[in-house]
């Protein structure tokens, strides 16, 4: 909120801010809850780790590491199935999809659309889970075509997968989706959309990113 306030010349001190928040009972959301989305395949072929935890932003370093999962939000009609592809460098959101259903086309279509959007050159590091999706034949044979290296983490650990987790706390967390539930799937594509390119990729600031938004932070070091 300091940063937000700054960027926009309002002069202010962050003990004021912290005084006025409370003072007006404003806190940042807070989600507890946590869906689960992979499913292993046993007979899928193991990958390498090539991440190794290191999610650090880089601005010299877009569209050569990826990492991608999947998550839900619940709607009137049923789940919305939301997989996403993120530049671990910028942390911007270059390819995302959605669908009723967790089937294998939900993952291809989000990393065709960051290709499409992005044309990364051959060698990119593509990160993601265990998840039967990500594991599967049809997804290798894409990747491949693209010229994209597959790199996993470990089966049951989270963090080895953190900006993507991280990302989707982000997302429930500031759509509310604990009390939010939209009447339709088109309804909640609308707002994930809103929330993607409107908001998370152009205007969001983040800590990581010296408060930039991924936009701001890609454009600021191209220029």
């Amino acid at each position: 909120m300091h940063a937000a306030l700054q960027q926009q010349d309002v002069r202010c001190g962050r003990r004021q801010v912290a005084r006025l928040m409370r003072q007006y009972g404003l806190a940042g959301r807070h989600r507890r809850r946590r869906a689960r989305t992979t499913i292993g395949d046993p007979r899928a072929t193991n990958r390498p780790d090539l991440i190794e935890r290191d999610f650090g932003p880089d601005p010299y370093a877009l569209d050569r590491r990826w990492c991608g999962d999947i998550t839900y939000l619940a709607t009137q009609e049923g789940r919305l199935y939301l997989a996403t592809v993120i530049d671990i460098a910028s942390r911007k959101v270059v390819g995302w999809a959605t669908a009723d259903h967790l089937r294998t086309p939900l993952v291809p279509d989000a990393l065709t659309q960051a290709c499409r959007n992005r044309r990364p050159a051959p060698g990119l590091i593509f990160h993601a889970d265990h998840g039967c999706q990500y594991t599967s034949h049809a997804f290798a044979q894409i990747t491949a075509a693209h010229g994209i290296r597959l790199s996993a983490d470990r089966t049951g650990v989270c963090w080895d997968n953190a900006l993507a987790e991280s990302y989707f706390a982000t997302l429930k967390r500031e759509l509310d989706t604990d009390h939010t539930i939209w009447a339709s799937r088109a309804a909640t594509r609308s707002a994930i959309f809103e929330f993607i390119e409107g908001w998370y990729n152009t205007h969001r600031l983040h800590t990581n990113l010296s408060y930039r938004s991924p936009t701001e932070y890609e454009t600021h070091h191209a220029a």
